[in-house]
């Protein structure tokens, strides 16, 4: 049952899209036309149809507003053009003109939703002649205040949700991981059994450990949050629900448009992961970020392990280009070795005179030969060499390195210590 500010206390995070739809509509039926709900981030959440005439009149369709339905966003160009009408200050409905320079074929009204003074989200109506008198807006701004109730008690219950997730992630693997995995179990309760999985993106944009995107945006989000990715960086994690182990497409999805946000917002990301011959011996360009998605599992007891997984996934679509930039778990191959091993593990001595700048050639040249099985005329091929220039290269190998590349065993430690190279 409802208190009366329209908000259930024990509703569950996912369960509130529909209550905010149904808000939406009552605003869009007050005021005999479609309304918008997007919280303070610009960030659709509900979008209120009215069945009138002109309502599919193409001039509603401008680009602003088919990006923010479609996309479910707004680019932060837009939101500043619209700030700077003092929505964020504003109390009570304000009226905003069209600009087409801008993509705003239409005017708005926006009303501001507010919870105890703070701005939450924003309504918006765009503008018709005549269009709702005072009366209808009044009526409209009081439902604003049951929206701005609702959206506070998920934000309450999302922080809490991303606390707790973060203890689980973090904790050593000890009785503090228990206590803070039997934390979240209480916190999900039915939802804890679920079958779900674990998408990290790597690195996260941002070092503020609460800047992340709300779980409303992500759909089928149970839970996410931002973690210590190395000394300096954050990653995000996300727990995300599934209906079969056997399709990830909700998985791939998330992470495609979280990395979508992470390069948008990034100040020194590259466009992708690097390139091969990065990944054997380094470049000065950073490889940007990627994603990795853990194995699904059922219940939250394997939940430290998922996140390894995930991460582990995430480390090597950003070593190695083919594998991202979104890479699941089961398809990254000897990385799910090499990601395992503490830092430094698998430097050979050996193998790193070949690692220096002055033989990034040859050790790309080594990647590949390894990578194609050895095969000489593959290996040729894909380097774009002849024959014979490639077996003088990996004569060089062979006197840099003291190994054999005849021998299984010197083939192995070689291949290893190029991919550990690229992690």
């Amino acid at each position: 049952m409802r208190d009366n500010a329209g908000v259930t206390p024990d509703a569950a995070p996912f369960n509130y899209a529909g209550d905010y739809q149904e808000l939406v509509d009552e605003i869009s039926a007050l005021l005999g036309a479609p309304a918008t709900l997007e919280n303070r981030d610009f960030e659709l959440i509900a979008f209120g149809a009215y069945d009138s005439e002109g309502d599919l009149d193409p001039s509603a369709l401008d680009p602003v507003r088919t990006r923010s339905i479609l996309t479910r966003r707004s680019t932060a160009a837009v939101r500043a053009w619209f700030e700077g009408f003092g929505i964020t200050r504003a109390t009570g409905p304000v009226r905003i003109p069209p600009s087409p320079e801008a993509g705003v074929y239409r005017g708005r009204v926006c009303l501001p939703v507010r919870h105890r003074g703070v701005v939450l989200g924003y309504v918006w109506l765009l503008e018709s002649d005549p269009g709702p008198g005072e009366p209808q807006l009044a009526a409209a701004m009081r439902v604003t205040a049951r929206i701005g109730a609702l959206l506070a008690n998920e934000a309450q219950h999302g922080a809490d949700l991303s606390r707790e997730l973060r203890a689980v992630l973090t904790a050593e693997r000890d009785w503090r991981h228990d206590m803070a995995v039997a934390e979240l179990r209480t916190a999900l309760g039915a939802r804890a059994d679920v079958l779900h999985t674990v998408v990290c993106v790597a690195p996260w944009p941002s070092a503020d450990p609460d800047d992340a995107p709300s779980v409303r945006t992500v759909p089928g989000a149970t839970a996410l949050c931002t973690v210590p990715w190395g000394t300096t960086e954050q990653c995000l994690a996300l727990l995300l629900r599934l209906r079969s182990a056997d399709v990830l497409t909700p998985a791939t999805t998330a992470a495609a448009r979280l990395l979508e946000r992470a390069r948008g917002t990034g100040t020194a990301f590259a466009a992708g992961p690097g390139s091969r011959a990065g990944g054997a011996a380094g470049t000065a360009a950073p490889p940007g970020p990627a994603a990795g998605i853990a194995a699904p599992r059922t219940g939250l007891a394997e939940l430290g392990a998922a996140w390894r997984e995930a991460s582990a996934a995430a480390r090597a679509a950003r070593a190695e280009p083919r594998l991202g930039p979104v890479a699941q778990w089961t398809s990254i191959g000897p990385f799910r070795l090499l990601t395992a091993l503490p830092p430094g593990a698998a430097h050979d001595p050996a193998v790193g005179p070949l690692l220096s700048p002055a033989h990034r050639e040859l050790a790309r040249t080594a990647e590949v030969y390894l990578d194609c099985a050895g095969q000489a005329a593959r290996t040729a091929a894909e380097l774009g060499i002849h024959r014979q220039t490639l077996y003088y290269r990996l004569s060089r190998v062979e006197k840099l390195t003291g190994l054999d590349l005849d021998d299984g065993e010197d083939r192995l430690l070689l291949h290893m210590a190029l991919k550990a190279r690229a992690l």
